[in-house]
């Protein structure tokens, strides 16, 4: 009984997995093809972008098995559940969900320092025609090699360096590297694949924090504040044709008799030309959203708009007023900056950790919000990138654009995306630690002694904690993943300080600004005449 009970639980997880599994691809596949130029797609790097981005999102999903798992170890009562009393039946579900761990994180590393790297490079070699297809691939591999041997470095680092000290000091320096040695096989290489992911995940910290956090902003304040009126823009760009038009005629007039114009006139002439084009362009793309049926069921859903406009800023206002609570939970009762900000329980009420504990027990409802939380990472970081471009400090090196997109774009959209999402698991533990740490599990505190009832003693339920005892509350596998460094838990602290910041600032400028263009980002003075006559057609 105890052995079909640990079955069909165990069966409900994976099912739920397997199927955001799917759901996952779909989504990845639908994105990608909606935001790749048609006329410069490649299957290669089509395919790179979708297996890259449903992998990162795949490892999030991976979340609420690992803490469904060990939450449903134990009855509500805290005792363990008949199947679960074996130590060796909670290690062999333990390490399903490290293997798990294993080969995601192993792919990602994959991804981001070898498969995505070369492809890129591939293409950018590629724009070159005078080198063929044999130099491309051995220039890419060239460039790749750099980014292998930073993957070499990052897991030599992590596998070797132990967290802590010899327990001889006056040891001989061949004790000292069978040390080192000993710390790598007993870590089962988890030391090597923690501290990878979590420089990536240092690196997806700061993607969030430019990205996402003006994407929380700006997403759902354009919900809510609309687009401009399409025959508005239609007569304010007709009016601005004319304008420009009749200084162009004023100029030219000037050379009517022969006389050739300044250059200072000619300057200004080419600039009022340049001007037109776009002008000339945005009136085509105008016209084309006017009759676009899409924009017109826009219109109509306008309510819809602006009740979800709503739904999401206030899920930002919530997720901020979370993550302070948390932050400012570590700053008054961790252990302190040397221990990673780690914090003994729970000593204030955080509204997003309570409500993970009251559905845990219903799954898969917290599967669903965990989803959920992704996918608004997800979604407003893809608002932000969209929004911003992809920059390199004051260099913007790519527009996000629908149907547009070059596949060095998307390649390194995919790249920020997958960073993001790795950081997510991180934002998720600080907007709820007790139940990322535990989940719903309890512990029983036996009475002190004197406390009895003729031969029953009496015994109290806890909450785990960090307080609680080791054998008492499994730990899940993603947090020790995020936590392995107590240095990186440090840094992700004040991260998460700066994160709020860039909210706050980013929901000012975005509340500043007017409603934007129905055709906003299709026009820019650096497009191509093929590259708008591709999007037009």
């Amino acid at each position: 009984m105890a052995a079909e009970s640990f079955l069909s639980e165990s069966a409900l997880g994976w099912s739920i997995f397997t199927f955001t599994l799917l759901v996952i691809l779909a989504f990845c596949w639908v994105y990608i093809r909606k935001f790749q130029s048609r006329q410069e797609s490649e299957v290669v790097s089509t395919i790179t972008a979708i297996c890259a981005l449903a992998i990162a999102l795949i490892t999030s999903a991976l979340l609420p098995v690992d803490i469904f798992l060990v939450s449903f170890m134990k009855y509500p009562n805290g005792t363990y559940k008949e199947w679960a009393i074996n130590n060796e039946t909670r290690a062999q579900i333990e390490d399903t969900v490290l293997y798990g761990y294993y080969a995601l994180y192993s792919i990602i590393l994959f991804c981001v320092f070898l498969w995505i790297p070369f492809v890129y490079f591939y293409y950018e070699e590629r724009d070159d025609d005078n080198v063929n297809r044999c130099s491309q691939i051995k220039n890419a591999l060239k460039y790749t090699i750099g980014f292998v041997l930073v993957c070499v470095v990052l897991l030599l680092i992590g596998a070797f360096v132990p967290l802590e000290a010899p327990p001889q000091q006056n040891a001989t320096q061949w004790e000292k590297v069978q040390y080192l040695f000993e710390e790598l096989g007993s870590g089962h290489g988890l030391h090597a694949l923690a501290f990878s992911i979590s420089t990536l995940t240092l690196i997806g910290m700061l993607a969030v924090i430019t990205y996402t956090a003006y994407g929380m902003s700006v997403l759902p304040l354009n919900l809510i504040k609309g687009t401009r009126s399409v025959a508005y823009e239609r007569l304010e760009n007709t009016e601005d044709i004319d304008d420009v038009e009749h200084q162009i005629e004023k100029l030219k007039s000037k050379c009517r008799d022969g006389r050739p114009l300044s250059s200072r006139d000619r300057n200004h002439l080419q600039e009022l030309e340049e001007k037109l084009q776009v002008l000339q362009r945005r009136g085509r793309h105008l016209e084309i959203a006017e009759r676009n049926c899409c924009n017109k069921i826009g219109s109509a859903l306008r309510p819809f708009k602006i009740i979800l406009g709503i739904f999401f800023i206030l899920v930002a206002l919530l997720f901020s007023v979370a993550l302070f609570i948390s932050n400012l939970d570590k700053a008054l009762h961790s252990a302190g900056i040397s221990s990673g900000f780690i914090i003994f329980g729970t000593n204030l009420t955080n509204p997003l950790n309570e409500l993970l504990l009251a559905l845990q027990p219903v799954f898969p409802l917290d599967y669903i919000l965990i989803t959920v939380i992704t996918v608004y990472f997800v979604l407003t970081s893809m608002a932000g990138i969209r929004n911003m471009g992809i920059w390199f400090f004051w260099i913007r090196l790519y527009k996000i654009r629908p149907k547009r997109t070059r596949p060095q774009a998307l390649l390194f959209l995919c790249m920020i995306l997958l960073l993001i999402v790795l950081h997510t698991s991180y934002m998720i533990y600080s907007l709820a630690p007790q139940y990322v740490m535990y989940g719903s599990q309890k512990y029983l505190i036996e009475s002190p002694s004197g406390l009895t009832l003729g031969n029953t003693s009496f015994s109290t339920t806890r909450v785990c904690d960090a307080n609680a005892p080791e054998d008492q509350c499994i730990v899940t596998r993603s947090y020790l993943f995020l936590h392995k460094f107590w240095f990186f838990s440090t840094i992700y602290y004040f991260g998460n300080w700066a994160f709020i910041g860039a909210f706050l600032i980013g929901l000012v400028v975005s509340c500043c600004r007017g409603k934007k263009s129905v055709i906003e980002g299709e026009v820019e003075a650096d497009d191509s005449d093929v590259s708008d006559d591709e999007y037009v057609h």
